[in-house]
């Protein structure tokens, strides 16, 4: 249920954006998979953090290239506005996530911002009334923020938009990782391709064990530490032996 207040934004009991997690994530590796780039990647997780997060309209990431901050994906022009002043005026949840250990979330921009300057700004010139910045890390160097940015008052104050905004950023640090390390999307799509080999595998010896998934994953591992073989390389084996028994 919506009701608005004098100033023209909503306030609500926020509802979840509906997305299931596991259909959104799949897409996004989906998207790895099938040769984007990484700014193509960024702009993915930036349109799913409107799926996903309950409460968010708009989404952005930065990152930090030889001290500068970059705008490097934006779900749309609003984020990539509020970006733009946070830049200017040096200051706002986006660019204290990169230096803070903890995510920086306010649910109303309008009462008492720790950011004064630049909660004026969008709540003059957008209708953002909320915002969230989560750090992205590579090899626990602080480069980036996904920023999430909710025009509903009071939307960033579930637990459910902090989680499924921390399982983006995650995601996004992956990528950052990446591409931080000179690595090319050839070789997340590779590391995509080893980690179904794995959900195959697990899911094989469940069903041909009767074990739980955590069960199923530790034997792999004892078994590839056994005959020294990686997991990724175990995995393969098992799936493509099934695959062989199949089709005789």
């Amino acid at each position: 249920m919506t009701d608005h207040d004098g100033n023209g934004s909503s306030t609500v009991t926020p509802a979840s954006n509906n997305a299931d997690p596991a259909t959104v994530f799949t897409a996004l590796a989906e998207i790895l998979y099938g040769g984007a780039d990484a700014s193509e990647v960024y702009s993915a997780i930036c349109v799913a953090a409107t799926l996903l997060v309950p409460g968010c309209d708009h989404a952005s990431v930065m990152l930090r290239r030889n001290g500068e901050f970059v705008l490097v994906a934006a779900s749309d022009d609003v984020a990539a506005a509020i970006d733009s002043h946070e830049r200017h005026l040096g200051e706002g949840p986006c660019l204290d996530a990169i230096e803070e250990e903890v995510p920086q979330i306010e649910a109303d921009l309008r009462n008492g911002s720790s950011w004064p300057a630049l909660a004026r700004a969008v709540v003059e010139s957008t209708p953002v009334r909320g915002a969230m910045g989560f750090r992205l890390l590579i090899d626990e160097r602080k480069v980036g923020a996904l920023n999430l940015f909710s025009d509903t008052v009071g939307a960033f104050t579930s637990a459910a938009a902090a989680d499924h905004a921390s399982m983006l950023a995650a995601f996004a640090s992956v990528t950052a990782t990446a591409v931080g390390r000179g690595e090319d999307i050839d070789s997340l799509r590779s590391g995509l391709v080893s980690n179904r080999e794995i959900g195959k595998a697990v899911g094989l010896v469940m069903a041909a064990q009767d074990l739980t998934a955590d069960e199923a994953f530790d034997l792999l591992r004892r078994t590839s530490q056994q005959v020294n073989l990686k997991v990724a390389d175990l995995a393969r084996t098992v799936v493509e032996n099934h695959s062989v028994g199949k089709d005789r």
